[in-house]
């Protein structure tokens, strides 16, 4: 399952985060992601209704939507995020009883870590990705520094990516991004505004898709 996910995610390259919608508008604002190219939804435990909006998506969208949650902040948040149908879990920090839980009942952690120290650690404990944040506040060009090195741990750039600067981070070889308020933006989700978040998402799945074009034809001229 971990390797399906990921192998997923290293080609659909981005994963929404959803945090503080109003409570009623998960599925408008799954549909209109999904309508733009996104397949990753990330449910934020901080946001209201966070355990029956993963429930409900996992029951109507299967495998049609990965669900997973965010801001995993403990061993209980783990549990719970996991009952509720959870098929990964994402945290701004490295809490090694989150990674230990979730390894073993099956589903992914990808721990937010920031350091060379804390993304190594990471990876020897098991986690096969980790999140890379705030990535905005470091720079993108941080990820170029830390790929040299360690260009065998799959990154997940979160924090700061933006339509101006999402090609330059996978280009600089973050595995994915997570983007939340740029992409998943309440203010449209408030007016009823789906239409906008699809255009949205399609605008950043197209630009990841031509990161992704360019490094098959490197990889065939190789």
């Amino acid at each position: 399952m971990g390797e399906h996910l990921l192998a997923q995610l290293t080609k659909d390259k981005i994963i929404a985060i959803v945090r503080g919608i109003p409570e009623g508008t998960g599925f408008q604002t799954a549909e209109a992601l999904r309508a733009g190219g996104i397949s990753f939804l990330e449910v934020t435990m901080n946001t209201d209704g966070a355990l029956s909006l993963i429930y409900d998506l996992r029951e109507k969208y299967g495998e049609e939507l990965r669900v997973g949650a965010g801001t995993v902040l403990d061993l209980d948040m783990a549990k719970e995020a996991i009952q509720a149908g959870s098929e990964y879990l994402i945290s701004p920090n490295l809490d090694e009883e989150v990674l230990a839980y979730g390894l073993e009942q099956g589903v992914e952690v990808w721990p937010g870590t920031m350091t060379p120290t804390e993304i190594v650690r990471a990876y020897k404990l098991g986690a096969s990705a980790v999140k890379v944040f705030p990535i905005g506040s470091l720079g993108v060009k941080y990820i170029k520094d830390l790929r040299a090195p360690l260009d065998s741990i799959p990154m997940v750039a979160t924090g700061g990516v933006n339509l101006d600067n999402i090609k330059e981070v996978l280009g600089y070889g973050a595995t994915a991004v997570g983007l939340g308020g740029n992409l998943v933006n309440n203010n449209f989700i408030k007016n009823g505004d789906f239409a906008q978040i699809t255009k949205l998402a399609k605008a950043y799945t197209d630009l990841a898709n031509e990161v992704e074009l360019c490094r098959e034809l490197k990889r065939r001229m190789w």
